[in-house]
C-alpha cells in the first residue's frame, strides 16, 4: 500500500486526525476552568491557571529539540504512535485528578509526550510530499490543528452538560483507540538512512523505503552525528532568522490559544460556556481557511520566485497586526470578533509555511531536529506570555497587553525581508 500513488495523501489524512486530537486535548483545558474550580479551589486564581497552562509549554518546549533529534535518528511511525498513546492516556487520567498538584504533574507529562509528535509528523509529511505539494499537504495537516482547537473550545460546554471528568475521560479514550489504528496503517519513509556497515549516513532516492539497519552503531558515533547536525544548523544564519521568525509570532499565537476565551468572556461579559466556543471557533476556523489558502498560494508563488513561501508567510503575519489591535482595543462584539477572524486567517497563512521554508535551507537529515529547536524557541515564548497574561488578567491589563504583542510580529517581518533568500525549493545537501 505504501507504494500506491494515493498513500502520501493517506499519510496526511492519518496524521490530520492525530493533529486534531493533539490540539483538542491541550486546548479544552483553557475553557474548563469555571467547571474545574468548583472541585479544585486553586484554579479560581488566574495566576494559578496560568501556571498550569505554562508548565505544559515549558516542558513541551525543552523536550522539542530532543524529540527532533530522536525523530531524525529513529522510526517516526513509532514515535508518533507512542506519543499519541501516552498523551491520550494522560488526558484520560486528568479526569481522575482531585488536586492542583495532580493536574500540574499530569500537564507536565503531557508536555513530554506531545513534544514527540509535531517534529516527527511534519518531517514525515515533508518526506512524502516534495516540491509543489509540500505546503498544501502541510496545510491540510495543520487544518486538523485548528479544528482540534475549535473542538477544544467546546470543553466548557460539554463539561457543563455532563462533567469535566467525563470530558477528559471520553477524549482520552478516543486517542488511545486511534493509536491502534496508526499502528496498522502508518508507514515510515525517510530521505536518508544509516548504513551500519560503513558507519555513515547516506542519502536515498525519493520514493525509496527506509532499509532496516542499526541506528546505534555506537554511542560515540551517534553523539558526533547529533553534534554535527547542531553545528550545521547553528552556523546557518538563515536558520537563526527562521528561529526568530517562528518564535516572535508565537507570543500572540499562544496568547490567543490560551487566553482568548478569557478575553472574550471578560470583554463581552459572556459566560465561559459561550465565550469559549465563540473564541476558539472564530480563530480556529479562520486559521483553517488560512492554512489551506496559505498552502495553495505558497505552492504556486514558489514556482514564480523562490521567496514565494516567505512572501506568503509575511502576508499572514501582516494580517495579525491589525487583528491584535482589534482584540486589544475593540469596543464592540463585532470588532473583537473581526479581530479573531483576521488573526486566525493571518496566523494560519504564516504557520503553514514554517516547515516548507525550513526545507529550503535545511536538508532532510536535520529537519526534525531543526523544527524541534524552533519549537523550543516558539513554545518558550508561549510559556512566557501565558504566565505573563495570567498576572495581566488579575491586574486588568490583558487587552492592552494583547495589542502590544504586535511589536514582535513587525520585527519578524523585517528580518524575513532583509535576510531570507533561498537558493532552492528543496535543499538536499548541507
Amino acid at each position: 500500500m505504501q507504494n500506491k500513488k494515493f498513500y502520501p495523501w493517506l499519510v496526511v489524512g492519518l496524521l490530520w486526525v492525530v493533529a486534531t486530537l493533539n490540539y483538542l486535548d491541550r486546548q479544552m483545558l483553557s475553557t474548563m476552568r469555571p467547571s474545574m474550580q468548583q472541585d479544585i479551589a486553586e484554579l479560581a486564581k488566574a495566576e494559578n491557571f496560568g501556571r498550569l497552562m505554562a508548565i505544559f509549554l515549558w516542558i513541551y518546549a525543552f523536550m522539542s529539540p530532543i524529540s527532533g533529534i530522536i525523530a531524525d535518528r529513529l522510526n517516526r511511525k513509532w514515535l508518533i504512535v507512542g506519543s499519541l498513546f501516552v498523551w491520550s492516556g494522560v488526558t484520560l487520567a486528568m479526569g481522575y485528578a482531585r488536586t492542583f498538584d495532580e493536574l500540574y504533574i499530569l500537564r507536565a507529562v503531557m508536555g513530554v509526550s506531545e513534544a514527540f509528535y509535531m517534529p516527527a509528523g511534519l518531517a514525515l509529511i515533508a518526506d512524502y510530499h516534495q516540491g509543489k505539494t509540500r505546503s498544501i499537504a502541510i496545510g491540510i495537516h495543520l487544518s486538523g490543528v485548528y479544528l482540534g482547537q475549535a473542538f477544544g473550545g467546546f470543553g466548557a460546554t460539554i463539561a457543563s452538560a455532563s462533567s469535566w471528568q467525563w470530558t477528559f475521560h471520553s477524549f482520552g479514550f478516543l486517542g488511545v483507540a486511534y493509536s491502534l489504528v496508526l499502528m496498522l496503517l502508518l508507514k515510515e519513509k525517510k530521505g536518508y538512512d544509516v548504513d551500519a556497515t560503513k558507519n555513515a549516513t547516506i542519502e536515498v532516492k525519493s520514493g525509496q523505503n527506509l532499509k532496516t539497519g542499526n541506528f546505534f552503531v555506537s554511542t560515540w558515533s551517534e553523539l558526533k552525528k547529533v553534534w554535527k547536525g547542531l553545528v550545521i544548523l547553528f552556523t546557518n544564519i538563515a536558520f537563526w532568522v527562521i528561529l526568530f521568525n517562528f518564535s516572535a509570532p508565537s507570543f500572540p499565537g499562544w496568547a490567543v490559544k490560551n487566553w482568548l476565551p478569557t478575553l472574550f468572556s471578560d470583554a463581552l461579559h459572556l459566560d465561559m460556556s459561550k465565550a469559549g466556543p465563540i473564541a476558539t471557533i472564530t480563530t480556529a476556523m479562520s486559521s483553517l481557511v488560512g492554512v489551506l489558502l496559505g498552502g495553495y498560494l505558497s505552492d504556486r508563488w514558489v514556482l514564480k520566485t523562490l521567496r514565494g513561501r516567505i512572501y506568503t508567510g509575511i502576508v499572514g503575519m501582516a494580517l495579525t497586526i491589525p487583528a491584535l489591535f482589534l482584540l486589544g482595543y475593540g469596543g464592540s462584539f463585532e470588532m473583537i470578533l473581526l479581530g479573531g477572524i483576521f488573526f486566525g486567517l493571518g496566523f494560519g497563512m504564516f504557520d503553514v509555511n514554517n516547515m516548507p521554508i525550513l526545507c529550503q535551507f535545511v536538508s532532510p537529515r536535520y529537519r526534525a531536529t531543526g523544527y524541534g529547536i524552533m519549537n523550543l524557541a516558539g513554545i518558550s515564548a508561549g510559556a512566557v506570555i501565558t504566565a505573563f497574561l495570567g498576572k495581566s488578567a488579575d491586574a486588568g491589563n490583558m487587552r492592552h497587553d494583547f495589542a502590544m504583542l504586535s511589536v514582535a510580529v513587525v520585527a519578524a517581518i523585517a528580518l524575513n525581508l532583509l535576510v531570507l533568500n533561498p537558493k532552492t525549493v528543496n535543499k538536499m545537501e548541507d
